[in-house]
């Protein structure tokens, strides 16, 4: 499993990068907002972190009708190579993807909620579809149910393209280590579940052991 960060934070970004674990970054209009971000300097932002990560950088599109979509993704995917363009999945967007797909533009199917959805996001043409695990968590129905069946339905098929697999809206250790045994080629997690990730009780348990140990030696 690969894992992108789900943030627009540069800070965060920089340092999680230099963990050599980050593969991607995915962002989104809440994102940016909660940093503060302004309309003017949004594309100048999305630049900022694609020289940050080597691999894909997730800008959405917020436009609704599909001329809006494909105008947004050609301006999003000229800011720099490694960006992929985010789409929702609607028909517009559906639309909007099989049409900047023919222009050779990554796109990400964003707001996938069910096997149908996805499937009709990949014969759209998408590069990368985004099902939520924990928006369905937040009205108590089983998120990583549904991803399972994503991941299944779309392995079940070749598509003509390379298809990834993005576990999205990831709230914890456990979606993570959910989604990385069903399958699922990407979790794109916030920073402070990202950190959490790599923390155990008896890690640090062991550690402090060690150390009160090589005190011992130390003072012997």
């Amino acid at each position: 499993m690969k894992f992108f960060l789900d943030t627009a934070d540069l800070a965060e970004v920089e340092e999680a990068a230099s963990w050599g674990v980050v593969a991607g970054v995915t962002t989104n209009p809440t994102l940016y907002a909660r940093i503060g971000g302004k309309l003017a300097d949004f594309e100048t932002h999305i630049g900022r972190i694609c020289k940050l990560v080597d691999g894909p950088v997730s800008a959405e599109a917020v436009g609704e009708m599909r001329a809006d979509i494909i105008e947004e993704g050609k301006r999003l995917s000229a800011i720099a190579p490694n960006v992929v363009v985010k789409v929702p999945t609607t028909i517009e967007g559906l639309a909007a993807t099989k049409a900047l797909a023919a222009d050779g533009i990554d796109t990400n199917l964003t707001l996938c909620f069910s096997v149908p959805q996805a499937i009709m996001a990949a014969r759209a043409g998408a590069r990368y579809i985004s099902p939520f695990v924990g928006r369905f968590d937040d009205i108590s129905e089983d998120g990583l149910a549904q991803l399972a069946d994503v991941v299944l339905a779309i392995t079940n098929y070749d598509f003509g393209h390379k298809v990834e697999v993005i576990a999205a809206s990831i709230r914890s250790a456990h979606h993570v280590t959910q989604s990385a045994l069903m399958g699922a080629d990407i979790a794109t997690v916030p920073y402070s579940v990202l950190k959490n990730l790599i923390k155990h009780p008896l890690t640090d348990r062991g550690l402090e052991s060690f150390a009160a140990d090589w005190e011992k030696v130390v003072n012997a």
